[in-house]
């Protein structure tokens, strides 16, 4: 386990390994991956249950994580190389060709760590539903957990899989809603308002934590929460606050940053503002 003042440090080399990341290739999806850092940090470093060196597909005795909104994969790798999936050395092949870091996280290039292609939005709770059930029936203890965005609820497929993990009480499942209002064609409210996505969940019998994704205190002990709850007749959602961007002043409180690729001097200025902390690949 590590203490709060490491998991900040580990968050800030993991901001710092998205921009160099993105900016090397003049692709991805920086501002979600910036605004997930904290938590993806919280949860690969203290909370989820897992041997990086005993990476199986079927995930049997330990904890499963999907990635639902794939665009985001920088944060992804950056916590997966950081934790010991991979070369911390391979995040320089990021988007390029023959790379297994593709800009959507694929299962054909066998990378430690990803158990599902995902960036078709809308897809990744179902199959986090499914591998739920299969840890049930096969009397795995261990939980399941996916990580989801706010534009992604969008998609009628994520209503069918919360209706039937509510139906089913699958209670080893938690859901985490990465709730920053922006998506890549602007806010969330003007693009399709959410309406009470709270309310809407607890009608189909999950129970809902709200948190602050950005303060990882408070994503620590939430994430403490959900695993002491879980396994109790219901499955469980975390609906996180995040800011798109966050840890570059210029890249917070707009969706531009959602797809888009700083230039040498936007890179240059957001890596003044995260110091190198665990060293760059």
């Amino acid at each position: 386990m590590h203490t709060l003042e490491e998991l900040k440090s580990i968050a800030t080399q993991v901001r710092r390994d998205i921009i160099r990341m993105v900016h090397a290739c003049q692709s991805g999806h920086p501002g979600g991956s910036l605004g997930c850092a904290d938590f993806m940090t919280a949860l690969f470093f203290n909370q989820l249950r897992i041997d990086p060196a005993k990476f199986s597909m079927d995930g049997k005795g330990e904890d499963m994580f999907f990635l639902s909104n794939g665009h985001i994969s920088p944060v992804f790798y950056s916590v997966l190389a950081r934790r010991g999936y991979f070369p911390v050395s391979e995040l320089a092949t990021f988007r390029r060709l023959h790379s297994r870091l593709q800009g959507h996280p694929a299962t054909l290039e066998g990378l430690p760590g990803i158990r599902v292609a995902s960036g078709s939005l809308g897809q990744g709770l179902s199959v986090a539903v499914g591998a739920a059930l299969a840890k049930k029936l096969a009397g795995d203890d261990k939980l399941v957990w996916v990580l989801m965005g706010d534009g992604e609820q969008q998609e009628g497929q994520i209503w069918e899989a919360a209706m039937f993990a509510g139906a089913r009480k699958v209670d080893n499942l938690i859901g985490v809603i990465d709730y920053n209002g922006k998506q890549i064609d602007g806010p969330v409210d003007e693009v399709m308002p959410l309406g009470d996505l709270k309310a809407k969940y607890e009608a189909f019998g999950w129970k809902v934590i709200s948190f602050d994704g950005n303060d990882i205190a408070q994503t620590v002990d939430t994430l403490n929460q959900a695993r002491n709850k879980a396994c109790g007749g219901q499955p469980q959602l975390l609906l996180m606050k995040t800011e798109m961007g966050m840890g570059v002043d210029f890249m917070m409180g707009t969706h531009k940053w959602h797809g888009s690729a700083p230039n040498d001097a936007q890179a240059a200025s957001a890596l003044a503002q995260l110091p190198e902390t665990l060293g760059d690949y």
